[in-house]
């Protein structure tokens, strides 16, 4: 016995309750958690500005929903040879989406396609 007159206590549990409570514990946590996806957005250099503002539009509601989204520039044939059109396509995205977004890659050319990736803030 202390000198306080505290007195040492065993608690006795129930060793199945405890594992089954810790298991519904971890089960809700996963329930609540939210998967972080990346959606994809193609686009082609010369876009049209109608169609560029409908693919913004859906960018704004992935990045509203949580997700990261990738835009893809597809390159075909000559418009090889006009990369910095791409590039200023995707800074445009870059600009309208600064607000909301950051950028997590930057603008980068793989083969025929030029990827960017942007986060939500």
């Amino acid at each position: 016995m202390n000198s306080n007159g505290d007195v040492p206590v065993c608690k006795i549990v129930d060793l199945g309750k405890l594992k089954y409570q810790s298991q519904k514990k971890a089960s809700e946590a996963r329930k609540k958690q939210k998967t972080v996806e990346i959606k994809e957005i193609k686009m082609r250099p010369n876009i049209d500005t109608h169609d560029y503002e409908v693919k913004m539009k859906a960018v704004r509601r992935f990045f509203d929903d949580g997700d990261k989204v990738k835009v893809t520039l597809r390159f075909r044939g000559r418009e090889m040879a006009h990369q910095q059109l791409g590039y200023e396509l995707l800074q445009k995205v870059k600009g309208d989406t600064e607000e909301i977004a950051k950028v997590e890659a930057e603008p980068k050319l793989e083969g025929r396609q030029m990827m960017m990736v942007l986060a939500p803030r």
